[in-house]
């Protein structure tokens, strides 16, 4: 895949990338200056990877991974983080599952190896699954509760028919049901494997150290059993508006959601691209819709874009909290503005602040070990970490032309999906 990314690799990349003997991909950085190592474990097994009757088992071992092994049982593993004033937690999304332990530097060779046996040998009994599941519905249950959520879940559906991204990455109560801890354990088994994973090791460690360490730390004894792989489709284009209309209780003011599909990394100087695009729309004061929607018409309460780089295909997102009443006309002023975007160029003045925002946002968010583990982790697992650190070069390469020709190929004022929440009556 590297060869992908060639154009876009950093060549002043601080860190080193090893490759076991096991399989295991190990990304290094010594930071002398801190006491401090964070030790980032992503695991290429996401809900993408989940077979469709499978849903939410990706998330559901994210949990259970923590019910410990024949070494460490229950507890015993957040104890002995914790017995070290360490930390340690752990998410899932689409793309990855990956577990992370802040401690202090001493403690390396202690925490370390307690993850790689709580990584390769969770045993998921079967009594502690029972448990844990109810954890996890309640976890469901919450996010039920939550009608951005809900309303965040229907537009990505609407979205996503095909490809396994338009599906929730908790799963449902119903799908988690029926499902039974010897399909996790096959899930896990088969996923759970060297060759899939990338450790990032940043802090005070010393390179031949954390290498060592890893090495006797991440063995897997499990053989890589069958296991039914779930089929990732590649989404078509949208060709229409997707409309969706939701009632929802407890909602003070109505919901917009529109949403269009980006390019995957396989083109990631066009996911950069739609990154300033994103901001140039509705992030912060002097973006265009918040200037135009909110500040000087008041038809938005407020108004905000997002866009989130996925491994086969992006989203790029606007909402907007606003009365019912005005719900119509603030989608076809976003429309238009989409179309002012495709029709005429950005000024360079408007150029520079988006560069100059996302710059300095990628420059506040590196600045730690915990940062700059998630950093190489994440982007190795869906790309290449070495592209990670080009990250400010390539936005500032970015010309208003460029922007406009973006425009033209990903946003739409005639194709896109759109999902509105409205209270309901009381």
């Amino acid at each position: 895949m590297s060869s992908l990314f060639e154009g876009l690799i950093d060549s002043k990349f601080a860190a080193d990338i090893c490759k076991l003997s096991s399989g295991l991909t190990v990304i290094h950085h010594y930071v002398p200056a801190t006491p401090v190592v964070v030790v980032d474990a992503w695991v290429k097994a996401g809900t993408s990877l989940e077979p469709k009757e499978w849903a939410g088992v990706a998330h559901f071992l994210e949990h259970m991974i923590f019910k410990g092994t024949d070494k460490f049982p229950p507890g015993a593993f957040d104890a002995a983080i914790e017995n070290t004033g360490g930390v340690t937690n752990a998410a899932t999304s689409h793309d990855y599952a990956h577990f992370y332990i802040t401690s202090a530097a001493q403690y390396l060779p202690e925490t370390l190896p307690a993850l790689g046996d709580l990584l390769f040998n969770a045993t998921i009994p079967d009594a502690e699954y029972e448990l844990e599941r109810d954890v996890v519905l309640e976890e469901i249950r919450s996010c039920n509760d939550s009608p951005d959520f809900l309303g965040y879940q229907a537009l990505n559906q609407s979205i996503y028919q095909n490809h396994p991204y338009g599906r929730p990455i908790l799963g449902t109560i119903a799908e988690l049901m029926q499902q039974s801890p010897q399909q996790m354990r096959q899930f896990h088994d088969f996923h759970y494997q060297p060759e899939n994973m990338t450790v990032a090791i940043v802090g005070g460690v010393e390179k031949a150290i954390a290498l060592e360490l890893a090495e006797e730390s991440f063995v897997s004894t499990n053989s890589q059993i069958q296991c039914p792989i779930g089929l990732v489709e590649a989404e078509p284009p949208i060709t229409e508006i997707r409309r969706q209309k939701m009632s929802v209780g407890r909602l003070e003011q109505a919901r917009l959601l529109m949403g269009w599909m980006g390019p995957g990394v396989e083109q990631l100087k066009d996911a950069y691209g739609l990154d300033l695009l994103s901001v140039l729309l509705a992030e912060g004061r002097t973006s265009r819709l918040v200037q135009d929607l909110r500040e000087k018409r008041q038809l938005v309460q407020n108004i905000s874009s997002g866009f989130s780089l996925q491994k086969d295909s992006s989203l790029f997102t606007i909402s907007a909290c606003l009365p019912t009443e005005n719900l119509e006309d603030v989608e076809a002023v976003i429309c238009e503005e989409i179309s002012k975007l495709q029709a005429k160029s950005i000024s360079p003045a408007e150029l520079s602040r988006c560069q100059r925002l996302l710059c300095n946002d990628y420059a506040f968010s590196t600045e730690a070990p915990n940062q700059l583990a998630s950093l190489y982790g994440y982007y190795h697992t869906i790309a290449d970490a070495k592209v990670a650190l080009s990250y400010p070069e390539q936005i500032k390469s970015f010309s208003v032309m460029d922007l406009q020709q973006l425009a033209q190929q990903y946003l739409s004022p005639q194709y896109y999906a759109i999902n509105v929440m409205e209270p309901s009556l009381r």
